[in-house]
């Protein structure tokens, strides 16, 4: 006997993409910032671009400092409370940004990102 699984909302990614990419939203307050990240299953955090925090207007070295080890090398950041929308479901959330402007990822982690 066939089972079928049926979902309320289905979300088709780019396959061409290096990874898979989902619109994301962080919200502070009443301002929003709106962008794609990657599922990262292997991120423990959500980590995202300082550019992001700033346009919620975000003091981004007033938060958490945080130094992130990859295998790849180390850098810094600063975890921030917000609300976090990823298809359809909201959580608030304790988000990284990234110290340095240089840092250009947006990656969606097990903790929030993927546990929402």
């Amino acid at each position: 006997m066939a089972e079928e699984i049926s979902f309320d909302f289905v979300h088709e990614y780019n396959t061409l993409e290096i990874g898979i990419v989902v619109p994301a939203i962080l919200r502070f307050g009443d301002i929003t910032a709106d962008f794609k990240a990657k599922v990262d299953t292997g991120a423990a955090f959500c980590v995202f671009e300082r550019l992001h925090g700033e346009n919620l207007g975000l003091d981004i070295e007033s938060g958490i400092p945080l130094r992130m080890i990859t295998a790849t090398g180390k850098f810094d950041t600063f975890g921030h409370r917000v609300n976090l929308s990823v298809l359809g479901i909201e959580t608030e959330a304790t988000v990284y940004f990234a110290a340095e402007d240089s840092f250009f990822l947006n990656i969606l982690g097990r903790q929030a990102g993927l546990t929402a």
